[in-house]
């Protein structure tokens, strides 16, 4: 089987479990995705097979404890589509859902393109490209029975767990909040449970999004005017089960909450 093929049948499968809502307990060996590389084209093979457009991008593993729960080494980018986006207020479905958490996310909305180029981007360079941020709750999920387990390759197939997606109203005023020391306020069921902080995300949400950004640039892709990236879990992941209802207070970039059926 020619490589070309491995990733259009692995595309294939990943695409109808997601459709579908199942799982499996890893790709067959014959089309499994063997380095980051072609987990990176499966992942644009699904986006060139289906109907909704892309929202914008995820990063999954962006603490060390994080990488050390799914055995991998860094960092994960994944795409999030739009029939996937729900907005604040909404009523998130559980249903099939393995890893039931919700994950509190500071997301970036981009103003202006960042091509690929043949160095690495600065910060300045990529917050100089940014029109606002979005405080954001993602309700990630996986095609894989045992995630833990599945391997890096296989989980940037898989999109990096991307699922459900919640995102808050827009916030114009960002630049002075403290991505780093600020507390965001974490309500499960109306009552106080532990905060997150930005210095939980690759020590600094910008820089996560600094690494995305690179990220697709050493793949050939370009960050849009329009897409928004969500840049990981500020603080160990809210495990919630149908019923439940989180909200998530970043003050002045302010709240988004969802509940859960």
């Amino acid at each position: 089987m020619s490589t070309a093929e491995k990733i259009d049948q692995a595309a294939n499968a990943l695409l109808t479990m997601w459709q579908q809502r199942t799982r499996c307990d890893g790709l067959p060996q014959s089309y499994r995705p063997g380095s980051r590389a072609e987990g990176y084209a499966v992942q644009q093979s699904i986006g060139d097979k289906q109907q909704h457009a892309l929202f914008g991008w995820k990063i999954a593993a962006t603490s060390i404890e994080g990488q050390r729960h799914i055995a991998v080494n860094g960092p994960l980018a994944g795409r999030l589509y739009t029939d996937r986006v729900l907005r604040h207020g909404a009523s998130v479905t559980l249903k099939n859902n393995l890893m039931g958490v919700a994950e509190i996310e500071f997301a970036f909305r981009f103003g202006k393109a960042l091509s690929p180029i043949t160095r690495p981007y600065t910060v300045d360079e990529v917050l100089d490209a940014v029109a606002c941020v979005h405080p954001s709750i993602e309700v990630p999920d996986s095609r894989y029975n045992d995630f833990v387990q599945a391997g890096e390759a296989q989980l940037v197939a898989d999109n990096a767990c991307a699922n459900l997606y919640v995102i808050g109203p827009r916030a114009d005023d960002w630049r002075g909040f403290d991505y780093v020391n600020q507390a965001i306020e974490v309500r499960l069921n109306g009552e106080i449970v532990e905060s997150g902080f930005g210095r939980n995300v690759l020590g600094d949400p910008r820089v996560a999004l600094t690494w995305l950004v690179n990220e697709l640039s050493g793949l050939g892709i370009s960050c849009e005017p329009g897409q928004v990236v969500t840049t990981g879990t500020c603080r160990v992941p809210v495990a919630v089960k149908p019923g439940d209802r989180v909200e998530a207070n970043f003050l002045t970039l302010g709240s988004v909450a969802c509940s859960f059926n």
